[in-house]
This record gives structure tokens, C-alpha cells and sequence, in this order.
């Protein structure tokens, strides 16, 4: 069965689709492919020789197909996702089309040789309307509302290779195994009329499921579709009459779709940014075609083997094949589902941990939203306070320095002002860090080591410990970078968590506090690790006015503001329960930009 239907299926010449409203930029493809049209149909009448016109009817579709190939695979080049994987299967279809045609054109032309029959091209040219067909299946214009590209792609293989078992159990059998030409070239015929209509079928609902770019193209596919189907069903009935003759009137409805299929791929080629950039919006939320597809040839191929088991009246020979045939397509498309299906698995946990993670990071986040809200609240207090504390602080320290400046003071009378003038100085200190914590004289920061302000912090608390069983050590890995701080809001910060560590290991008579520095990426990480009893509630550690001390003992306020300072530098302050015990207070400050001058990095 030498079907002369190898050329067809892609985009019509948009001759009828204009309906009269041709632009001037629409007029010089259109009279090329009239023109050519008319060359092909008069050139014959011109040069009265039937190698002519045999020559004429086999190389002018190849070239137009050659023509077409190339759009389709620079598309293919130069687009992405989705949009590719539809021109890598345009041109595949083209290809595999063209071929065909070249295998004619050698036949005809250059060996001059009548065409075999069977000829091992109409396999070809059976399979090349699969490509396309799934090309639009594929519905690139949904593609963000879809599975992915390698699931997609086994879709397209699942098609495949049931048209390939289609083929193989009704045409093949009688046409190889046990030739029978009457019986073949009907089935071939019936099955290639079933390809073209649901090509037809497929691309009519893609049209309607879109818009824009997209459903032009789709609207040109379905055009040079219908023509094609209609030209290679004539050609093949005018085949089986044996009335058909290479370059006749059969080829110039056939020549017409071939350059509707050009037109396609010009088309896309200067509409390729519009397709590949924001995918069309569809009308409605409607099914990709594709996948139903794939189920369909999955179900079908168990009733196929039934078929040939127990229905079938041919010989049992083919019955045997053809039941083998269904059988083996069967067992390849449940390998493709299966892998389909651990592909979609793997990337349902992606998404799951994406989700989990993003989770994870609202909560953070929402936990800081209302960690600042209260410390705003307490930035008010704080500053109230801190105001209100300035002017008796200053006449201490005026009253201390006039008192340690008098010559009628005895010696320890003077060593007494000079103290009060030292505490007032530090309380004054103090007061001035309430008030950059309540964002309202903002310290000012500068380069400086962290190892140094942890030592002075853990030094001065180790001269107040009266338990000799409590170990205070610093552990750093040098060198660490500087970062941008204020000195004493960062030991305010420093000695409030290791006074904490201090308490809970008193309570359980003695233990081990343990100071880590290291660097890690554009961080330097200060750890507190102690072995004392832990924390009851890590989540409510720095709500201000928390504490688990006795009355009296603590206010609650200090690892709220520790939070704030940590903040106001730019990092992350963090605690948890240890697994064997302990708690452990972790800060993160950024690192100092060495080549950001010090006036800028100064800045507040």
C-alpha cells in the first residue's frame, strides 16, 4: 500500500482565513503560495513530458517541507519549556514527513523505479501525524497549570508508542508477515483516516480552549489539517483505483497543505515571543488533552489483546502476534505510568517540603512581627522611664564630682563620692541604652571583635560567682571576622544571657557554661551552651516581663532587651533545649563589609 499521502498536517496557507480583509503585510505570502500553486498546475501544460511533471509532483513538496523543517527547529532552538518540547515535536513530524516524500523522490526521479508494495515508507508516514498530533495535545498555552515538563514528555511517549502498536497489530501482520495487500491497504487507509480526524479533533479544542497567538496557530493547524485530510484521502482512493499519477490534480490540494504547514511555521517563528512569553489565558479551566490521551491508549491495548484471543477469526498465527504486540505495549505503557508516576511522587514531596519550609518561615516571621510589636510597647515604658531618670542622675553625678573635689572630705569619704560618681556615670550609661533600645538616641556602632566583649562579660561575671563548681570558658576559632556594633549594648546583651546561664546553674549546684565563636558564610555565631535545667517555655523567652525567677529577682526586661539590641544590629538571636540537657542561646551577627568605608559603616 504505497500511499502518496506523505505530506500533510500543520497550519493551512491562511487562503480562506482572511475572508477578504488581506493586509498589506498578509499579501506577499499569500500570491507566494497562489503563485506557486499556479505554477504547479500550469508548468506542466508549458513542458509536455511526464518526467517533468513525475519530477515536478515529487521535489517541489519536498522542498516546501524542507522549507517548513527549518522554522520549526530554529522555534525549537530558541524557545523553552513547554513551547519547545511543541516545536520539537512539529518538526519531528515534519521531518519524519519529509522523509517519506524524499523516499518517493528517490523511487521516481532518481532511480526511476516504481514504488514497492509494500514500501517500508508508509510506516513513516503512518507515524509522522503522531508527533504533531501530540505537539497539540500538549496545550503549551496551559503550561503553568500543568504537571512539569519530563511528565508531559512521557505523555507524548505513551501516544507514541500505542500508534506503534496500533500499527503493528492491525497493518503490520498483513503486510510483512503474511502479505496480503487488499487486507493491509484497508486498515492502513481506516487507521490513517482515524489519525487525521483526531488531529483534526484535537486541534479544533485547543482552538477553542485558548487565545491569542496561541489560538491563531492552533486556528492555522486545524486549517491545514482538514485539507490535508481531505487531499490524502482522495489521493488514496484515487490510488486504490490506480488512477492516481504523481504531479496530477490529486497533488495540488495536497501542495496546498503542505504550504499551509509553511505558513505555520513562519507564523510561529514571528509570533514566537508572544507564545513562549506569558501563556495565553484560557477562557475556561479546561482538561489538557494529552493525558486523556495517554489513558485512553493504556486502556485500550488490554481490549486489543482480548480481541485477538478470543474474537479474531483470522489465523492463528496472527492472532498469536497480535496478541504478543498488544501485550508488549501493554507492558511498556504500564512502565511509562509507573515512572510517570514516581516522577509525579518525587516532585509532590518537593512541593511538600517547599510548603513545610515556607510554613516554617510565615511562623518565623509572624513570631518577630509580634516580638517588634511588644517591644515597641516596651520601647515606650523604657524611654518614659529613662527620661524621667536623666535629670536625678545628673545632679548625682554633679553633687559626687563636687564632693570628690572638696579638700574637707576625709580620705574615705572621698573614695565614697568618687564610687557614686562611677555608679551614677555607668546608670547614666545605662540610660542612655534604654534609650537607643527605645529608638530614640540610637548608638552609635563601629568596627569591633566579639571575643574580647565576651571574655570582659564572662570575666565579670566569674568575679561575682561564689560556686566554685560553675565553669565559665570562651572557645573561639580564629581569626573571625569584625562587625558593626555598639560595645556596650552588645556586653548589655552579652552579660544579660550569661547572668541567666549563671542562676539556672546555681539552681542545680554547679555546671558548665560554655561560649563558642565561630564563622559561618557572611555570619559570625556566638553560642551559649550551659548544662543547667533548660528552658521551660523557649517560645515566650523574650516577651517582655517573662521570667521564671522568684519575686524580686528578676523583672523580666533584660532578654527582651538583649532581643532588641540583637535586632537593632542587624541579627538573629535564637534558643532552645539541648537533647541532654542544657539551654542553649544562639546570636548571629553579620559580618563587616571590609570594603565599605567606616563613615558609612558607622551608620545607623
Amino acid at each position: 500500500m504505497t500511499s502518496r499521502s506523505p505530506n500533510r498536517h500543520l497550519n493551512a496557507a491562511r487562503r480562506t482565513s482572511y475572508h477578504g480583509n488581506v493586509t498589506l503585510r498578509r499579501i506577499p505570502p499569500l500570491l507566494c503560495g497562489v503563485g506557486l500553486l499556479l505554477a504547479f498546475v500550469l508548468a506542466p501544460a508549458v513542458i509536455r513530458k511526464p518526467f517533468f511533471r513525475l519530477a515536478l509532483g515529487d521535489l517541489v513538496p519536498l522542498l516546501v517541507l524542507a522549507a517548513a523543517c527549518i522554522p520549526c527547529a530554529r522555534n525549537a532552538c530558541d524557545s523553552r519549556g513547554h513551547t519547545r518540547l511543541f516545536w520539537s515535536l512539529m518538526t519531528a513530524g515534519l521531518v519524519m514527513w519529509g522523509f517519506n516524500q524524499a523516499m518517493w523522490a528517490w523511487f521516481e526521479v532518481v532511480i526511476r523505479k516504481p514504488l514497492p508494495d509494500p514500501f517500508a515508507g508508509d510506516i513513516v508516514l503512518f507515524l509522522h501525524v503522531v508527533p504533531i498530533m501530540a505537539a497539540v495535545a500538549l496545550q503549551p498555552h496551559q503550561a503553568e497549570e500543568r504537571e512539569g515538563m519530563l511528565p508531559s514528555a512521557l505523555n507524548v511517549l505513551m501516544v507514541l508508542v500505542w500508534w506503534v502498536v496500533v500499527y503493528a497489530f492491525f497493518v503490520f501482520p498483513e503486510e510483512y508477515m503474511i502479505t496480503n495487500v487488499r487486507v493491509y491497504s484497508v486498515h492502513w487507509d481506516i487507521l490513517y483516516a482515524v489519525e487525521g480526524l483526531l488531529l483534526l479533533g484535537v486541534s479544533a479544542w485547543a482552538f477553542l480552549t485558548s487565545s491569542g497567538a496561541w489560538r491563531e496557530l492552533y486556528r492555522n493547524i486545524f486549517i491545514a489539517s482538514g485539507l490535508y485530510s481531505i487531499s490524502s484521502g482522495a489521493m488514496n482512493a484515487a490510488i486504490a483505483r490506480g488512477t492516481y499519477q504523481t504531479g496530477g490534480i490529486y497533488d495540488l490540494p495536497f501542495l496546498a497543505s503542505l504550504l499551509g504547514f509553511l505558513w505555520v511555521a513562519i507564523e510561529g517563528r514571528r509570533r514566537l515571543h508572544d507564545t513562549q512569553g506569558i501563556p495565553a489565558n484560557t477562557r475556561v479551566s479546561r482538561p489538557v488533552v494529552a493525558p486523556h490521551l495517554a489513558k485512553l491508549a493504556l486502556v485500550s491495548l488490554p481490549v486489543m489483546a482480548y480481541w485477538a484471543l478470543f474474537v479474531s477469526h483470522d489465523q492463528p498465527y496472527l492472532n498469536r502476534i497480535r496478541f504478543a504486540v498488544a501485550m508488549g505495549g501493554v507492558a511498556v505503557l504500564a512502565f511509562v505510568v509507573f515512572l510517570k508516576q514516581h516522577l509525579l511522587d518525587q516532585r509532590l514531596l518537593r512541593l511538600l517540603k517547599h510548603s513545610r519550609r515556607s510554613f516554617d518561615s510565615l511562623q518565623r516571621l509572624q513570631g518577630r512581627v509580634i516580638q517588634q510589636a511588644k517591644l515597641a510597647s516596651l520601647g515606650e515604658l523604657v524611654a518614659l522611664a529613662a527620661g524621667e531618670l536623666e535629670y536625678p542622675l545628673a545632679a548625682i553625678l554633679a553633687n559626687s564630682e563636687r564632693m570628690a573635689a572638696s579638700s574637707n572630705l576625709s580620705r574615705e569619704q572621698l573614695a565614697n563620692a568618687q564610687k557614686i560618681g562611677q555608679q551614677a556615670r555607668r546608670t547614666r550609661e545605662l540610660v542612655g541604652d534604654l534609650l537607643s533600645f527605645a529608638q530614640q538616641t540610637p548608638g552609635e556602632k563601629s568596627p569591633l571583635e566579639l571575643k574580647p566583649l565576651l571574655q570582659r562579660a564572662v570575666q565579670m561575671e566569674g568575679f561575682k560567682l561564689e560556686n566554685r563548681r560553675i565553669s565559665l570558658t570562651v572557645e573561639s576559632k580564629d581569626p573571625l571576622p569584625r562587625v558593626l556594633g555598639n560595645a556596650n549594648q552588645l556586653l548589655q546583651a552579652f552579660l544579660q544571657i550569661v547572668e541567666n546561664a549563671v542562676d539556672a546553674l546555681q539552681e542545680i549546684g554547679g555546671g558548665r557554661l560554655q561560649v563558642s565563636l565561630w564563622r559561618e558564610g557572611k555570619e559570625v555565631v556566638v553560642q551559649f551552651a550551659d548544662t543547667g535545667p533548660g528552658l521551660r517555655d523557649p517560645e515566650r523567652v523574650f516577651d517582655p516581663f517573662y521570667t521564671t525567677k522568684p519575686v524580686g529577682k528578676g523583672t523580666g526586661l533584660g532578654l527582651s532587651a538583649t532581643y532588641g539590641v540583637i535586632q537593632d544590629h542587624k541579627g538573629q538571636i535564637t534558643c532552645y533545649n539541648r537533647p541532654e540537657g542544657g539551654a542553649v542561646f544562639e546570636i548571629r551577627l553579620p559580618v563587616l563589609k571590609m570594603s565599605a568605608p567606616l563613615a558609612e559603616a558607622a551608620r545607623v
